[in-house]
């Protein structure tokens, strides 16, 4: 979405509802063969829509909410994946993207902390979905996670939601710049 699409949809929930708690960033792409091959091969233009649509967007989007959020202790969270800290087969430009992703909620932590806004990630295990699916050998992913993260199962769309929930909750009203994972314990195996 442009950033005046995001004003405007801003501009709508601000004159249907008068404010905004908070606000989940579920966006990513990359075109299919930047995630494929050696990633010193990636495309500029590939390089720029992977961090376009994957990580300016929770900014776009985070300054138009911020008037809808100030002072309510809202919260903000997205979504990202191991592959933003190590290397994961068949993801290349999309782990650079949300490097720069979870780099983003650091800094946005900084601007809205003070208006009362929290902001956080949650890094989810591989799940089959539609997005997932252009990840080359996603299904082989999830068997693996599932062999050898220590929870021995695989994640589950529910766990991811009730970690949501955790983040928007006063619950958590403590918490913010942080990337919550929800993978089972996968993220603290070393080789």
């Amino acid at each position: 979405a442009s950033d005046a699409e995001i004003q405007a949809a801003m501009g709508r929930i601000g004159e249907q509802v008068g404010h905004l708690d908070f606000l989940v960033h579920a966006l990513a792409y990359a075109p299919r063969e930047a995630l494929e091959g050696m990633y010193a091969a990636t495309k500029r233009e590939d390089f720029r829509v992977a961090l376009d649509v994957s990580a300016y967007s929770l900014v776009a989007m985070a300054h138009a909410a911020l008037p809808l959020m100030k002072d309510r202790q809202a919260s903000i969270v997205t979504l990202t994946y191991l592959g933003s800290e190590r290397v994961v087969q068949n993801y290349n430009v999309m782990g650079v993207a949300k490097a720069a992703l979870e780099a983003s909620v650091r800094y946005l932590v900084n601007d809205l902390g003070p208006q009362g806004a929290r902001v956080n990630a949650i890094s989810a295990g591989p799940i089959k979905t539609l997005a997932s699916s252009a990840v080359g050998g996603i299904s082989s992913m999830i068997k693996l996670h599932a062999e050898r993260a220590p929870l021995r199962k695989p994640v589950e769309t529910g766990e991811v939601g009730d970690a949501a929930l955790f983040l928007f909750s006063p619950l958590s009203r403590g918490i913010t710049g942080e990337v919550i994972y929800v993978d089972g314990g996968y993220h603290v195996l070393g080789v």
